[in-house]
C-alpha cells in the first residue's frame, strides 16, 4: 500500500508531512526549507509554474503574474468577495460567477493555482521516499463550508493525489500536540490565525477521538489583514514623504512616465511583512525602500508599539467568534484545560496576550520575545496556554498522523529520545545558530541555508556545536569539518547544511555547495548519550547567563553591522578621491572615528555600549547618504557611457 502523507494546504505557507519511524516530521525540499510559500508565478502561457520560494522572489519584479492567498477564493463565487480582497497585485476576474485569475490570456481558477503548490509538495515528497507519492489528506479550516471543502479537494485531485479525506485544521492541531494523550473529556480550544483565515474550535477528548462541540471562525480574517493595515500605514508616510519633497503626495506621480506602480506595491508588502515577523521576537523593524520610485528613497523605523497600534483592532474581531464558539458548546473559559495557538500569525506577541487574557489561562511570563506558560498556577488560574509546538508546523503534523492512522499506523507506538540540548553550528562572530532545539523527539531532521561573510572564500568550517548558550564557545564542540567550493563574493555562494539524528541518536551531518553540488556527510558521536547531571548543568548555566548572553549576542551582531559600515564607507571614500568637498570628507570619517571609537568599548566578556555603537552606525549611515547618492550616480553616468546614451 502507498504511503499517505498529511499536507496543510495554507494561505501563506503550505507543508507536506509524514511519520517515519513513529515520528511525524515536515518534509523539506532539497534546500532543506520545510515552509513552501502558497505563491504561483506564471513565466508565459506556455512555461511550467514557479512554485515557493522562486514565484516568491519573482512576485517583487513580476507582480502581475505572481499569484498569492488564493485559498480566500477557494470555492467562492464572485458576488461573494469583497473589493478589500480584491486588492492583490495579480488580475482577479469577478463577475458574479466563479472567481478566476486571468494570465497570459488563460483564466486559473484558484483550484488550478493551489494544484501547482500541491505539485510541488508531492514532488518534494516523492524525492523524500524516492517512489510515487498519490495519497494524502488535507487540511481545511473548520469554518469551511462544502463549496471550499471540495475545491480544496478537486485541487488535490488536479496535483494527481487521491485525497483520502479532508480533515479539519484544530482537529489536526489537537493531535499534533499530542491532545489525545489528555485525560478523558479533556476539552480543548483551538486559536487558529493563519495568513488568510481564523478559526476558533472547542474539542473534547472522548475514547481517544476528539469531537468537534462547537467551531466559529472568519475566512477572510488572517495574517493579509495585518499585512494589508501596515502597507496602509507605509503609503501614507510615503506620501507625506513626497509632499515634503514637493510631489504629489500618491505612488503614481505624474511626472514619472514608467514607473511600475505595482513592482513598488509589491516590495511594500513584502517589507510590511517582512517587518511584522521581525517585530514577533524585537522591538524595532527598520524598513528600507531604496528607489521606490527613480527620484526617490524610502526609509522607516517601525516599532512593536505601532505594529500593535495599527492591527489590535483586527486581533480584537477574532474576540466574537471565540465567545460564540464557547456559547455554542455551553462552556465557559474556566471549563477549559488547555488553549492551543495554531498559524503563524499566533507568533506574535500581542495575540498570545490576548488570547491569554480572553481565555483567562494560567499565568504566562515574557521570555525572549514569546509567552510561556507558568504551569506552577495552572490549576487555579485556568486553562493552561500551550505553545509548545511550532505553530506554522502543527497542522501538518497531524495531518500526517491522521493519514497514519487511515494507514494502519501506530498500532504500536514506539516511545523515542529526545534531543537533551540543542544542536546548532557556530556562525561567524562567534555565534551558534540553532538547528534542531532541545527536547526534539528523534529521529528528527533539520537544515538550513548557509553562506559566505568575506570575500573570494574558497571554503566553510562546518563547526558543530551542542548546548544551550549563545556563544560558541560556551558550549560543547561535536566536531568541525570544511566544505570547500568556488571563490565568490560574499554572500554569493549557498551552502546547505543539515542535522539528521537517528534513532540510535547518533548525528549525522551533510554540508552541500548549492553550485556545484559538492557535498560532506560526517558522522558525530551520538548526541543523546549525555549525563543527566551534564545536561542539568548546562541548562542551569544558560538561565543563569541568560541575560549576559542576550547581551553578547546582540553586542556581535550590531558589531558585524558597524564593521561592514565601516568597510563600505572606506570603500567609498577611496573611489570618491578628489571628487568630494573637503569638509563633507571630513564628516563622514569624524562619524566613521565615532563609530571605530563605540567598537573599541568591547570589554573582556565580549560585550560593549551598545547603545553608543548603535547611535554611532545610525549617524554615519546618516552621513553617508549624500556619498550613496553620489556614487549611484557615478555608477548610472558610466553605464550610460558604455551604452553610448551619452558622452
Amino acid at each position: 500500500m502507498s504511503k499517505i502523507v498529511g499536507i496543510d494546504l495554507g494561505t501563506t505557507n503550505s507543508l507536506v508531512a509524514t511519520v517515519d519511524s513513529g515520528i511525524p516530521l515536515v518534509i523539506a525540499d532539497a534546500q532543506g526549507r520545510r515552509l513552501t510559500p502558497s505563491v504561483v508565478h506564471f513565466a508565459s502561457a506556455t512555461a511550467e509554474a514557479m512554485v515557493g520560494h522562486e514565484a516568491n522572489r519573482v512576485r517583487l519584479v513580476k507582480p502581475a503574474e505572481t499569484v498569492y492567498s488564493v485559498k480566500r477564493f477557494m470555492g467562492r463565487r464572485g458576488a461573494d468577495v469583497t473589493s478589500e480582497e480584491m486588492l492583490v497585485t495579480y488580475p482577479v476576474k469577478n463577475d458574479g460567477g466563479a472567481v478566476a485569475i486571468p494570465i497570459h490570456g488563460k483564466n486559473f481558477s484558484p483550484e488550478e493555482i493551489s494544484a501547482e503548490v500541491l505539485k510541488k509538495l508531492k514532488r518534494d515528497a516523492e524525492d523524500y521516499f524516492g517512489e510515487p507519492v498519490t495519497r494524502a489528506v488535507i487540511t481545511v479550516p473548520a469554518y469551511f463550508n462544502d463549496a471550499q471543502r471540495n475545491a480544496t479537494k478537486r485541487a488535490g485531485e488536479l496535483a494527481g493525489f487521491t485525497v483520502e479525506r479532508i480533515v479539519n485544521e484544530p482537529t489536526a492541531a489537537a493531535l499534533a500536540y499530542g491532545l489525545d494523550k489528555l485525560k478523558e473529556k479533556s476539552k480543548i480550544a483551538v486559536y487558529d490565525l493563519g495568513g488568510g483565515t481564523f478559526d476558533l474550535s472547542i474539542l473534547e477528548l472522548n475514547k481517544g477521538v476528539f469531537q468537534v462541540l462547537s467551531t466559529n471562525g472568519n475566512t477572510r480574517l488572517g495574517g493579509d489583514d495585518l499585512d494589508r493595515r501596515i502597507i496602509d500605514f507605509l503609503v501614507e508616510k510615503i506620501g507625506d514623504n513626497l509632499k515634503g519633497l514637493g510631489v504629489d503626495g500618491k505612488l503614481e506621480p505624474p511626472h514619472v512616465g514608467s514607473y511600475n506602480k505595482m513592482g513598488a506595491l509589491s516590495r511594500i508588502r513584502e517589507s510590511a511583512e517582512a517587518a511584522k515577523i521581525t517585530l514577533s521576537s524585537e522591538n524595532e523593524a527598520e524598513i528600507a525602500l531604496p528607489f521606490l520610485m527613480p527620484e526617490f528613497s524610502f526609509s522607516y523605523q517601525l516599532t512593536r508599539a505601532e505594529l500593535e497600534n495599527l492591527t489590535r483592532d483586527i486581533i480584537g474581531r477574532t474576540r466574537p467568534h471565540c465567545l460564540r464558539a464557547l456559547a455554542d458548546a455551553k462552556l465557559a473559559a474556566k471549563d477549559l484545560d488547555q488553549v492551543i495557538l495554531v498559524g503563524g500569525q499566533t507568533r506574535m506577541p500581542l495575540v498570545r496576550k490576548f488570547v491569554g487574557e480572553l481565555f483567562g489561562c494560567a499565568e504566562f511570563e515574557e521570555t525572549r520575545g514569546s509567552l510561556r506558560l507558568g504551569t506552577e498556577h495552572h490549576k487555579a488560574a485556568g486553562p493552561q496556554l500551550n505553545t509548545s509546538q511550532n505553530p506554522d508546523e502543527a497542522v501538518a503534523l497531524g495531518a500526517a498522523i491522521q493519514a497514519e492512522i487511515l494507514s494502519g499506523g501506530f498500532k504500536n507506538v514506539l516511545l523515542l529520545d529526545v534531543t537533551p540540548l540543542s544542536l546548532g553550528l557556530e556562525t561567524f562572530g562567534g555565534l551558534m545558530n540553532v538547528l534542531i532545539p532541545r527536547n526534539s523527539t528523534i529521529p528528527v531532521k533539520a537544515g538550513e541555508m548557509f553562506t559566505t561573510a568575506m570575500d573570494n572564500q574558497r571554503s566553510m568550517l562546518i563547526h558543530v556545536l551542542q548546548g544551550e548558550r549563545e556563544r560558541a564557545k560556551d558550549n560543547w564542540s561535536l566536531g568541525k569539518f570544511t566544505l570547500e567550493f568556488e571563490a565568490a563574493p560574499r554572500g554569493v555562494p549557498r551552502v546547505g547544511v543539515q542535522f539528521e539524528i537517528d534513532a540510535n541518536g547518533i548525528l549525522h551531518v551533510l554540508a552541500r555547495d548549492t553550485r556545484t553540488g559538492r557535498e560532506k556527510i560526517v558522522e558525530m558521536k551520538s548526541a543523546v548519550d549525555v549525563a543527566d547531571a551534564a545536561v542539568q548543568q548546562m541548562v542551569e548555566e544558560s538561565v543563569e547567563h541568560a541575560f549576559e548572553d542576550l547581551a553578547v549576542r546582540r553586542w556581535v551582531e550590531a558589531k558585524l553591522k558597524a564593521n561592514e559600515a565601516l568597510a563600505a564607507t572606506k570603500n567609498a571614500l577611496a573611489s570618491c578621491a578628489g571628487e568630494l568637498e573637503k569638509d563633507y570628507t571630513e564628516q563622514v570619517a569624524a562619524a566613521a572615528q565615532a563609530v571605530a571609537a563605540a567598537l573599541a568599548t568591547e570589554a573582556a566578556d565580549g560585550a560593549g555600549d551598545l547603545k553608543r555603537l548603535q547611535a554611532a552606525v545610525a549617524a554615519l549611515d546618516e552621513i553617508t547618504k549624500p556619498l550613496a547618492d553620489f556614487l549611484m550616480d557615478k555608477a548610472m553616468e558610466a553605464m550610460l557611457r558604455k551604452r553610448g546614451l551619452i558622452q
